[in-house]
């Protein structure tokens, strides 16, 4: 299989649902002739013309809406956002209508769209440049919400998410665009073509959306993470000694929940790790349903790591990034309760 970054993961899943259906149509800010700000739209305007791959102006709530008409009238608009911090203009037309268009129209019209857009920090961006604001996309009926970590996930949920029938939120974590990164800043970055996951099949392939994944075999505690998490897990078990299974969970909504029941009912503790702020995080949401589910086999309460409850700052980024130390020592408090 050839070997991909993510974002050549991302721009050849576009290239496979685009030569698969006509009606498959990506614009946004910049993604046509100068191929997107990380460059996942490169090349698609020379090969699919203008007309199905275009820059649109500086208004995301213009992209969005217009995306949504398409979307009820048959095409299958996949667009971009720039930066996931700048999708709250669009808030309103996600939620008002695309979330809703199958509902308030009884089944008469659906929205098959896909709104993309780069997530989460580790690159020095600020407090406008490195949010992670997936759980105000969980809590909306309606929705999909995704979260690839690796290049291989990537274009399989893409092409997967471009056919669905609903409207899907696809969140990708910026600093595992190049390669897969476990925290740790000074270390050398590891490639996409060192990683296994980096192998993407050729063609047309999908992954299931609601599906996750156990990244580490444990037996001690489960941990559940998403995007650039799931890699400090990792290395947070691995470094900490703790027996920890890994699951990445992929989708966020829907949510595998049998997975990680199964998961927590073997190991009695649970870990939970995400990079947005802790207050309403998406991290609440999983904590309640292990509570509800697994309350009679866990041997200790549930924990989460998280960012903090403040902006995402710039002079402090390693401060606020929840790191393997972090959830090293998380881990170890786990298996002393």
């Amino acid at each position: 299989m050839p070997r991909m970054t993510m974002i050549e993961a991302i721009r050849d899943a576009h290239m496979v649902a685009m030569e698969k259906d006509d009606n498959v149509v990506v614009f946004g800010e910049d993604v046509g002739y100068f191929g997107g700000v990380f460059r996942c739209t490169q090349g698609l305007q020379e090969r699919f013309g203008r007309d199905r791959c275009f820059d649109s102006p500086i208004s995301e709530c213009g992209i969005v809406g217009t995306a949504i008409g398409m979307a009820a009238y048959g095409l299958r608009p996949c667009v971009e956002i720039q930066f996931a911090d700048y999708v709250y203009p669009a808030y309103d037309q996600i939620v008002s209508e695309a979330a809703r268009l199958r509902h308030r129209s009884a089944g008469d019209f659906t929205c098959p769209l896909t709104i993309r857009m780069p997530t989460g920090g580790g690159i020095f961006g600020g407090q406008t440049h490195s949010q992670s604001p997936e759980a105000l996309f969980t809590h909306v009926s309606g929705l999909k919400v995704v979260v690839p970590s690796n290049p291989y996930d990537a274009k399989g949920l893409l092409i997967a998410s471009i056919e669905d029938d609903n409207p899907v939120i696809f969140l990708e974590p910026k600093r595992l665009y190049n390669g897969p990164f476990d925290g740790h800043h000074d270390k050398p970055i590891i490639p996409w073509s060192k990683h296994a996951l980096g192998e993407v099949p050729a063609g047309h392939f999908t992954e299931p959306l609601g599906k996750a994944v156990v990244r580490r075999e444990g037996g001690a505690v489960t941990v559940l993470a998403y995007g650039t998490m799931v890699y400090v897990a990792e290395a947070a078990a691995e470094e900490s000694g703790v027996d920890a299974e890994v699951i990445d969970l992929r989708t966020l909504l829907p949510v595998d929940l049998d997975t990680i029941v199964a998961s927590v009912k073997k190991t009695g503790r649970c870990l939970i790790v995400h990079e947005a702020t802790l207050t309403s995080g998406f991290g609440a949401e999983l904590a309640a349903l292990v509570q509800e589910h697994c309350f009679y086999h866990l041997e200790a309460p549930i924990r989460r790591v998280t960012g903090w409850d403040t902006p995402y700052p710039h002079a402090q980024e390693w401060t606020y990034f929840p790191g393997p130390a972090r959830v090293g020592a998380a881990l170890g408090e786990l298996m002393e309760g």
